[in-house]
């Protein structure tokens, strides 16, 4: 069984930065696709980005294209999402998911984190 756990949200004001991290535990998440999504208070949850297993083939949501980037370190069996120039209607709570298949439907993710609170004030 994979569990996967999100850190680094936070408060931050309209512009900052925050790195969220999702690491795995049970087993190597190296063999998953990663994605992150996120949801928004009275929103459904939408997806936010992708990387595949190799990290070489990577996936944004037009919202946060050129602002986002999502990597993954093997070593640390943890994949990151830095956020950049940040609006407040990315507030949400984010959520890491694990899936064999590359996929933007989070219908297709078979394991999922806690999420972790994001915060931007204008």
């Amino acid at each position: 069984q994979l569990r996967l756990v999100e850190s680094g949200g936070g408060l931050v004001q309209a512009g900052g930065s925050l790195r969220l991290s999702c690491t795995g535990s049970g087993r190597t998440i190296s063999t998953y696709v990663m994605g992150w999504f996120r949801q928004a208070p009275g929103k459904e949850r939408e997806f936010v980005s992708a990387i595949s297993r190799g990290g070489g083939t990577t996936s944004y949501a037009d919202s946060v294209k050129g602002r986002f980037a999502i990597s993954r370190d093997v070593a640390k069996n943890t994949v990151y999402l830095q956020m950049n120039s940040l609006k407040s209607e990315d507030t949400a709570v984010y959520y890491c998911a694990a899936t064999r298949s590359f996929t933007v439907n989070m219908d297709g993710y078979d394991y999922w984190g806690q999420g972790t609170q994001v915060t931007v004030s204008s």
